[in-house]
């Protein structure tokens, strides 16, 4: 029924203003800068200097020394002062060109370019994978930490191609899916954001006496800029899992079987619908900064070897063409919009 018209005096008022839900236009810039970023890091690669996700780790580290305390409130002070430093540059250039679509498409990919990671991550994969298969156990060692933060020391060969098919799979969400996703719902000021959250985990995320209280903030904000974009990658696994032989539905099955098993609330995740994907059980003792820990077995299938290394990075490589196309379909997508 309808709502009889109130008057006040002379004159009938109606409602002052009636909501309606009209379709956007689809963010085509967007769309192309972040398929052509992510080409262009196929490519090209990461610059070896000046890249900008080394130039703000450079600057957080000032930061850090600036306002370090063993103390939450002091790093939650921390983080947001280096996310200001990576949003603020992002915003000011997406108002510069925000009415120029040539200017926008050409910032998204610079942006997606910059925050994006697939071919340095598979391609470190890889040299660790010709260490191995090569004999060069030291060499293996040595390659590690450009991929994770174990120790490598106590590690045999299977120990490192377990250290480095858990770390791909982690960072197929950390450096592709996140960024991609978070670049599809808010542009390169989201890409900017999110690859500075990744990044201040990495530095003061950890658990150590110098971060614990520190990093809380920086541990807590990636925790949450994860959540969504870890079972997104898990569910890409498993739609990707044919090209290395698993089973979609077997790899998903795996992926909400174990995941939550982590001690991670979003790298089980990655690393279980791995595991399901390519048919191998990660998970088991490692030592981080001489502290040793068990993570929960995550998988049903084998304890993997050197050669499941590759088969590793072709998973990841799919996962990124797959999120690639998910990315510039949310773009694309008309947006709703409220008058």
């Amino acid at each position: 029924m309808a709502e009889p018209a109130v008057t006040t005096g002379s004159a009938p008022k109606t409602r002052a203003a009636v909501e309606t839900r009209t379709a956007g236009p689809a963010d085509w810039p967007l769309a192309g800068g972040i398929v052509a970023g992510v080409l262009a890091d196929a490519l090209v690669g990461d610059p070896r200097r000046g890249h900008p996700v080394a130039l703000f780790g450079q600057a957080a580290t000032r930061i850090e020394r600036f306002l370090y305390a063993d103390d939450r409130a002091r790093g939650a002070a921390f983080t947001a002062c280096c996310e200001a430093l990576a949003v603020g540059p992002a915003l000011a250039v997406a108002r510069l060109a925000r009415q120029r679509p040539v200017a926008r498409l050409a910032w998204a990919g610079t942006v997606t370019w910059a925050v994006t990671g697939a071919r340095s991550l598979t391609a470190e994969a890889d040299r660790v994978q010709r260490a191995l298969l090569a004999g060069d156990l030291p060499g293996a060692r040595r390659l590690l930490p450009n991929l994770c933060g174990r120790d490598p020391a106590p590690l045999d060969e299977d120990g490192i191609a377990r250290a480095v098919v858990e770390s791909v799979a982690e960072n197929c969400s950390d450096a592709i899916v996140a960024p991609l996703l978070w670049g599809a719902l808010a542009g390169p000021t989201g890409l900017a954001a999110y690859r500075a959250a990744n990044t201040l985990d990495a530095m003061v995320g950890h658990h150590s006496p110098r971060y614990d209280r520190f990093g809380w903030a920086s541990a807590r904000l990636d925790d949450v800029a994860n959540w969504a974009p870890a079972r997104v990658t898990a569910l890409l696994a498993a739609a990707c899992a044919p090209v290395v032989g698993g089973r979609p539905a077997a790899t998903w099955r795996i992926a909400r079987q174990y995941g939550p098993r982590h001690p991670s609330p979003n790298a089980g995740w990655c690393e279980a619908a791995f595991a399901g994907a390519l048919g191998l059980r990660l998970g088991g003792p490692l030592s981080y900064s001489g502290r040793a820990e068990h993570r929960p077995e995550l998988g049903t299938g084998r304890p993997p070897g050197p050669a499941d290394i590759a088969r590793a990075s072709r998973l990841c490589r799919a996962v990124t063409a797959a999120a690639t196309a998910l990315a510039a379909s949310l773009a694309l997508s008309p947006t709703p919009t409220t008058r």
